[in-house]
């Protein structure tokens, strides 16, 4: 998972920033990765190495998004005191697109119409077998763990789950991260206006006459 201030996310979407610097004890990525960085898509890793801060350039600084390179080393030494010889991650990466249709995982704006159409989607992957509701209910009680973890929980194979679960995300329901998932906000909403529509009285019927 890579995670960005709001600051570089312009930069990041636009191709301008190329580099990161991170402070980690062990590798977090590996190259050719694809990791989603919320809200702008998917980054994918084109090369790690461990640098000590004495390499570290101005051009680096540049395409790592920051104005000066003194400004970077300001940076990382939020997380404690920096000499030369402190070794930090250079993460060289690109913006890989929306990935998994992140601009409809993001909407929140649902009309009936949209919240009839998802549940009438939902209620034909369930013609088989009933496993919407249980796969979308534990995805939202346990954000971000392990698919296998999850699957073991309803007693299910891993990949068959994982199949499961991009047949959600190509509704928007959901997000993939490195590890896990997350009910999308579209999710979020969708799952709300369900919630509310079953707690709803149920009209009586009128009486026979």
């Amino acid at each position: 998972m890579l995670l960005f201030k709001k600051p570089f996310w312009p930069g990041l979407q636009s191709g301008a920033i190329t580099l990161t610097f991170r402070r980690w004890q062990k590798p977090h990525v590996r190259p050719g990765g694809r990791y989603r960085c919320h809200p702008i898509g998917v980054l994918e890793v084109d090369g790690i190495e461990h640098v000590p801060i004495s390499s570290i350039t101005e051009a680096d600084a540049a395409s790592a998004g920051f104005a000066t390179r003194a400004e970077l080393v300001d940076y990382l030494a939020e997380l404690g005191p920096l000499t030369p010889s402190t070794k930090v991650y250079r993460v060289a990466l690109h913006h890989g697109g929306d990935g998994d249709r992140v601009e409809l995982a993001l909407a929140t704006e649902l009309t009936d119409d949209d919240i009839a159409s998802i549940t009438a989607k939902l209620a034909r992957m369930d013609r088989d077998t009933a496993w919407t509701a249980k796969t979308l209910a534990i995805i939202e009680a346990k954000p971000r763990i392990a698919a296998s973890q999850l699957a073991k929980k309803l007693k299910r194979e891993t990949q068959p789950f994982k199949i499961d679960v991009r047949k959600l995300k190509k509704l928007g329901l959901t997000q993939s991260f490195e590890v896990g998932y997350e009910i999308s906000p579209r999710g979020r909403t969708y799952l709300e206006a369900s919630r509310r529509s079953r707690s709803r009285p149920r009209t009586r019927s009128a009486r026979r006459t």
